[in-house]
């Protein structure tokens, strides 16, 4: 569901998805050809939200900006389930595991990968083409073509069920 909150309201591009059972709240930019997954939490109530186009916000992830910040996500990003992400800035084509955080501040770059259950902390930076893991999150190898072709194919999955659900809808049953 769409909020208005404090004047503001959230912007939703075209051929994007938004569950209904989703919360977008207030200063909340999404980009076209999005996906933005059940259950997600999309706070801009006193901060702003920007999401490129073609990125999957997969369901149970909460991104949320400090008063007068933005959470800035890049295009074609992946941010797996249950994701946390507090006013960061990924970068495009990043990929953020299922139930990793990404705290106050902190930066990830452009094809990067932040692994499961992974923790970036206030203000940390991950450079771009790095996959990084543990808590702290450290790089541990470089971004492969492997890497890439895969999450290419996955981001493009996101893109098809978006336009998917548009074009079916849900039914409840029972």
């Amino acid at each position: 569901m769409l909020y208005r909150f404090d004047g503001k309201e959230p912007a939703v591009g075209s051929g994007a998805f938004v569950s209904e059972t989703a919360q977008v709240i207030g200063d909340v930019v999404i980009g076209e050809n999005s996906y933005i997954g059940h259950g997600a939490i999309l706070r801009g109530d006193y901060g702003r939200i920007e999401i490129g186009p073609g990125t999957a916000v997969e369901e149970g992830v909460i991104i949320h900006a400090p008063p007068k910040e933005t959470a800035s996500i890049g295009k074609s990003v992946t941010i797996g389930h249950g994701a946390v992400i507090h006013s960061a800035t990924v970068g495009d084509f990043a990929v953020i595991g299922m139930g990793a955080i990404l705290s106050i501040r902190s930066e990830v770059g452009e094809w990067s990968i932040v692994g499961e259950g992974s923790v970036v902390k206030l203000r940390q930076q991950i450079p771009e083409g790095v996959v990084a893991v543990g808590n702290p999150a450290k790089a541990v190898r470089e971004t492969s073509e492997q890497d890439k072709e895969f999450w290419l194919y996955g981001k493009e999955l996101y893109v098809n069920l978006a336009a998917k659900y548009l074009a079916e809808g849900m039914e409840p049953v029972g």
